[in-house]
């Protein structure tokens, strides 16, 4: 395969960017030995550090001044906590790491024989649903691709479509249109290739059969469908168009690595050969049976928003929810005045709209793509019968490289770190549902629904919209119900990061609302494992902790440390050793992921820069747990142009630089050195993050666009006067309106939401649990 970049400068490449689009191994390099155990030392020297402190510089303190001075009193406790949780974040991925090291260390990668002969003695469906809003129909065409050419017996695709259905604006319509097209494209495409190979399969079982021999000449046969197949898919890499790294990557890699796989086979069935002889008759029907499998995806699209019946909830839960609580059920479609109802019948031959049942679904973001065998090997994984219990399944998703941008180079470098953590909870039973590329049983997802009755349709709510980072609150709903989650440990599947600062700041919000909501929900599963006599260990606990609420806490801690000129006494060269594992163990893993040790000021950087989008994340959380009010489902931004940034969020940065200045200027005429060199180290950091990541022109116009947004008012249709519109008559009654809902439009009885009722968004009722 090529390893020369084809991406062509659809985005301006900036000095600093990353150059190389070829990813890192599917399978993670073993470490050796001597690096777990200076994992296992980086853990001691970080516990011995903070004790050290709170020994010999808290406590000396306190012995030797007493509590006279209610000021030094008060900032030594609350410096003691603060560095407390940030020491206690640091311990925590140093933990993580150790056991990601361990799973490395012991994974033992499936032959494809074994998994083969695995599917050709059981063949359990799968569902891949991709969840899409207003995502550019080429992202959602490449993920369906790498979706429909997974190596999977009897797979079905569904694109579900979150997006209006009836958009006025023309551009928006036709973007629409496409879309709607896309999954019929693909399987028109897939056509040829799935007959052809159907046939084979056919024709080899019928040989097989009246001559158990397998001959020379079906071998060499065998050998030129494998060629034809990787020729099929060359020619269709030819015509591709590479604008990015993201379609280098889907050319090379998921098109590209597949027919070098299938090419690779038809050279060791030619050798095969030539030596005269051949592969079992097992074998033969097994690789036969791959080529079928390849090619043989069903696709579909399916639009909740055009059913009255279905919830119309703006997030992506919800358009989970309303597909897969339709699976496996029957139903007769009824006109309404608000849109088509799905009538549930008994009889299938009364239905004339059927969702077929499956028995494992993988969830699949928009802008998501999976190598070819991402869903045989994981399958296969909850298969074994030591993994009958395990819900879900991942392998978290990695960066796609070749980033033409600082910002999504260091996103990218973020996204490679949170994967070896992942892995490492996994080690320790921690792990979370990430809901980007999850394989669920499905049998799961019925232990832990929730159905209620909303405007009088059933809704049944397998993962939890409460917050917006819904996957994390399924994975406790799933704990608590006696399941587990496992993280595979090899990478296969890949993800796009923001390439501006306003796309990011719409992604990292995301993630620092909710962890705190969900908190009492895993006081809940302790208790309720603790009953079930399974107990949650004090590792998996803090691992879990501190995923759901490090950025809380840590973003925090660092607003205090940045803001409040703490007692010089208070400050010790301990407090930095007890950092220094972690940030030498975070350099060896951005070295072991293809990045630079130095990047881990860079991360600092970008971190100070993203405080006040982390503390908006927070502060949206605690809105929530006091107002009962759900915070609006905001969709990560991944798009060729750049996403303007709010006002808020371009200024704060300027603002932690312009304080860092004059808190080093005070402490250098203070004398106070220990507070200097903070001050300096976030000066120069924070400032080189922002030149970097936001940039200077960006923030000009930021700002402006900022300031100057409140004068533009949209305009607004002018109301018609009553009984007539233009001239024209009054329209006719709409009696089916009336028949349905008991009332006219626009005549709504006091104390009913007219809007509501046509949403289908009424005081939800719950009924069952």
């Amino acid at each position: 395969m090529p390893t020369k970049s084809l991406a062509s400068p659809a985005r301006k490449r900036q000095f600093g960017s990353e150059r190389s689009t070829t990813p890192l191994p599917i399978v993670h390099d073993r470490p050796s030995d001597s690096k777990i155990t200076w994992g296992r030392l980086a853990i001691l020297v970080t516990v011995l550090a903070w004790l050290t402190y709170l020994v010999y510089t808290i406590m000396r303190e306190f012995l030797n001044n007493g509590t006279q001075s209610f000021r030094f009193t008060t900032e030594a406790i609350s410096y003691l906590v603060v560095v407390t949780f940030l020491t206690f974040s640091a311990l925590m991925y140093l933990v993580a790491r150790q056991g990601a090291l361990q799973c490395f260390r012991d994974h033992v990668r499936v032959p494809r024989a074994e998994l083969d002969s695995h599917f050709g003695a059981q063949q359990r469906s799968m569902t891949v649903l991709v969840p899409s809003y207003s995502e550019e129909p080429a992202v959602v065409r490449a993920t369906l691709w790498s979706a429909a050419l997974q190596e999977y017996p009897a797979l079905r695709v569904v694109l579900l479509l979150g997006d209006p259905p009836h958009p006025t604006d023309a551009v928006v319509a036709e973007r629409l249109a496409y879309s709607r097209g896309i999954a019929q494209q693909i399987e028109a495409a897939l056509a040829e290739p799935r007959v052809r190979f159907s046939d084979e399969l056919l024709i080899c079982e019928l040989e097989l059969a009246a001559d158990p021999a397998v001959s020379v000449e079906a071998v060499r046969e065998l050998a030129g469908h494998y060629s034809w197949a990787a020729g099929w898919l060359d020619r269709m890499k030819a015509a591709e168009k590479v604008t990015d790294h993201v379609d280098t990557f889907f050319v090379e890699q998921v098109l590209g690595g597949l027919s070098a796989e299938l090419a690779l086979t038809a050279t060791a069935l030619n050798a095969a050969a030539d030596e005269n002889t051949a592969p079992t008759k097992e074998r033969m029907l097994e690789l036969h049976r791959r080529l079928v499998w390849t090619f043989s995806a069903e696709l579909d699209t399916f639009e909740r928003k055009l059913y009255a019946s279905l919830s119309h909830e703006a997030n992506k839960a919800m358009n989970l929810n309303a597909y897969i609580g339709l699976m496996g059920g029957f139903f007769r479609r009824e006109e309404g005045p608000d849109g088509t109802i799905l009538r549930p019948v008994a009889d299938r031959a009364d239905a004339d709209f059927v969702v077929s049942d499956s028995d494992y679904l993988l969830t699949l973001d928009a802008d998501l793509l999976l190598l070819r065998d991402y869903c045989l090997r994981l399958v296969y994984f909850l298969e074994q019968p030591d993994n009958a219990r395990v819900a879900v399944t991942q392998t978290p998703y990695s960066s796609f490289r070749g980033a033409p941008t600082r910002i999504e180079r260091l996103a990218g470098a973020t996204t490679d770190i949170q994967h070896i953590l992942h892995q490492g909870m996994s080690h320790y039973g921690a792990t979370f549902w990430v809901g980007a590329n999850a394989v669920i049983r499905k049998r799961a997802l019925e232990d832990i629904v929730e159905v209620e009755t909303v405007g009088g349709f059933e809704v049944r709510r397998y993962v939890q919209d409460r917050t917006v980072i819904e996957d994390t609150e399924s994975s406790i709903d799933l704990g608590t119900h006696g399941w587990t989650l496992v993280n595979y440990p090899e990478r296969l599947s890949y993800s796009a990061t923001p390439p501006d600062f306003g796309s990011l700041i719409v992604q990292r919000r995301r993630w620092a609302n909710g962890g705190l909501l969900i908190l009492p929900k895993l006081w809940q599963q302790l208790r309720e494992r603790r009953r079930q006599g399974h107990p949650v260990s004090l590792t998996e606990l803090f691992l879990r902790v501190n995923y759901m609420t490090s950025i809380a806490w840590a973003s925090f801690g660092r607003m205090f440390l940045l803001a409040y000129p703490y007692d010089s006494r208070l400050l010790s060269p301990v407090v930095v050793f007890a950092a220094l594992p972690y940030f030498l163990a975070m350099g060896s893993d951005l070295r072991y992921c293809g990045y630079k040790a130095s990047d881990i000021f860079r991360i600092y950087g970008f971190n100070l820069v993203l405080l006040p989008v982390n503390l908006a994340g927070v502060l949206k959380s605690l809105e929530q747990a006091i107002t009962i009010k759900k915070i609006p489902f905001a969709r990560t931004l991944k798009v060729k142009n750049r996403t303007a940034a709010p006002l808020l969020f371009v200024l704060t940065p300027y603002l932690i630089v312009a304080f860092s200045g004059l808190t080093l200027w005070r402490d250098v005429l203070a004398q106070n050195w220990g507070n200097a060199a903070f001050a300096a180290f976030n000066l120069l950091l924070a400032g080189a993050a922002i030149l970097a990541t936001i940039g200077l022109w960006n923030s000009v116009v930021d700002v402006w666009l900022g300031c100057t947004r409140w004068l533009c008012v949209e305009r607004k249709p002018r109301a018609a006067s009553p009984g007539t519109a233009g001239g024209q008559p009054e329209p006719a009654l709409d009696w089916r309106a009336v028949i349905y809902h008991g009332y006219a439009p626009g005549a709504v009885p006091a104390g009913v939401d007219g809007a509501s009722v046509h949403r289908h968004s009424l005081q939800n009722v719950r009924v069952a649990s």
